[in-house]
């Protein structure tokens, strides 16, 4: 019985006695390398691509948000701190669905996805009685004459809030932007500046991805190199169409191919190592865990020796990326929710973070030795 080459050639093979009118085509193709496809900019694309995606981008963010979050928030009141305070009822409840964790959390993932991070204050009567995370991609700044923000538009549901800033006894939103150098209002996120390294891990899974489908075999090309003939337009497009349908896909894995009349198989795709894929890969891992400031030892991400262990890598976390990022958001609270509490500030307790016991430990020592300080010098130095 003939094969399904030798069906689609027509039941028969040509001879060399044989011419034909049309110019055929010879199923060897040589195509260009074509520009780059990168994801679209914006909060929902970056998200969809990166957050809900690519783990090394979940993970940065889990991790930077959830840890930072283990620092509490203390309340001071002329200089001393306090233990019981309408300030902090607010910070540990602010609403009625969240925690005061789970807002503090959303604050923190928010600023490393969006570079923005939004809070609305509930005010009644004057006093403020909740705290309310809201979704950055719903929010639009709306500048005043003098280019300063005056009020931010909230969409949702197909309708539109104007929130005012002039509000009493505080501006019922609170912006909290990473610096942008090239934005008066919105901040940059790391998730925009790990963009480029982001596409190409996804790619990287993608086409590993395709080649597994393909039962992890190269492309290639059938050459028909039959002498003084060639294919008609017909038995091109069928030939096409049966190698998609019998050769293509994982259920089609292994399956011979019988090559008659002419034809050969010819390979044109490079394999994993020419393309030196794994290095590739995780050198997109590092630079996506660059631009969030964790080091990719944290992450299990190979070919990292910066640190001699984790507990020198999650010290530096700490150092270059939660502890700023804290103290900025403590700040930020701190100014805005003052002067509806009577000038009671927030600070971030780093005495309980295990991660940094080593240098209180040393700040104590260094402090205690200092035979030239008073002991009430000494307890104020550090923040007692």
């Amino acid at each position: 019985m003939p094969n399904w080459i030798n069906r689609l050639l027509g039941g028969r093979l040509n001879t060399p006695g044989e011419r034909k009118d049309f110019a055929g085509h010879s199923l060897l193709s040589l195509n260009q390398l074509g520009a780059a496809n990168w994801s679209q900019r914006g909060f929902a694309s970056l998200v969809q691509q990166g957050f809900a995606r690519n783990p090394v981008v979940y993970r940065c963010v889990r991790l930077i948000a959830e840890t930072a979050n283990r620092v509490p928030l203390r309340v001071s009141e002329n200089g001393q701190l306090v233990d019981d305070h309408p300030l902090l009822a607010l910070l540990a409840r602010p609403n009625g669905r969240q925690s005061g964790g789970e807002l503090l959390e959303a604050i923190y993932a928010y600023l490393q996805t969006a570079g923005n991070a939004y809070l609305q204050a509930g005010v009644v009567d004057g006093a403020v009685h909740g705290l309310f995370c809201l979704r950055p991609d719903r929010v639009k700044v709306v500048a005043g004459a003098d280019g300063w923000p005056m009020a931010y538009d909230y969409s949702v549901g197909g309708r539109t809030l104007r929130l005012g800033q002039e509000t009493l006894p505080l501006p019922s939103v609170l912006h909290l932007a990473l610096f942008h150098p090239l934005d008066d209002h919105y901040g940059m996120a790391p998730l925009d500046a790990a963009q480029t390294s982001l596409d190409i891990h996804n790619a990287a899974g993608q086409w590993n991805k395709a080649l597994l489908d393909n039962a992890a075999r190269p492309s290639g090309a059938l050459v028909y190199s039959m002498a003084g003939g060639s294919l008609t337009e017909a038995q091109f497009t069928r030939l096409k169409e049966e190698l998609e349908t019998n050769f293509a896909g994982a259920g089609n894995a292994g399956r011979p191919m019988v090559l008659e009349g002419g034809l050969d198989w010819k390979t044109i795709a490079l394999s994993p190592r020419d393309m030196d894929f794994i290095e590739a890969k995780h050198a997109a891992a590092r630079d996506i865990a660059l631009a969030f400031g964790v080091p990719p030892m944290l992450l299990g991400v190979p070919g990292d020796n910066t640190y001699a262990n984790l507990a020198e890598a999650n010290r530096a976390l700490w150092r270059h990326t939660l502890i700023p990022l804290v103290l900025r958001v403590a700040g930020d609270l701190s100014n805005w929710l003052a002067p509806a509490f009577g000038g009671a500030t927030i600070t971030p307790d780093f005495d309980g973070v295990e991660a940094l016991a080593e240098d209180r430990a040393a700040l104590w020592a260094r402090v205690g030795d200092a035979a030239f300080l008073s002991d009430a010098e000494k307890r104020a130095m550090l923040g007692i």
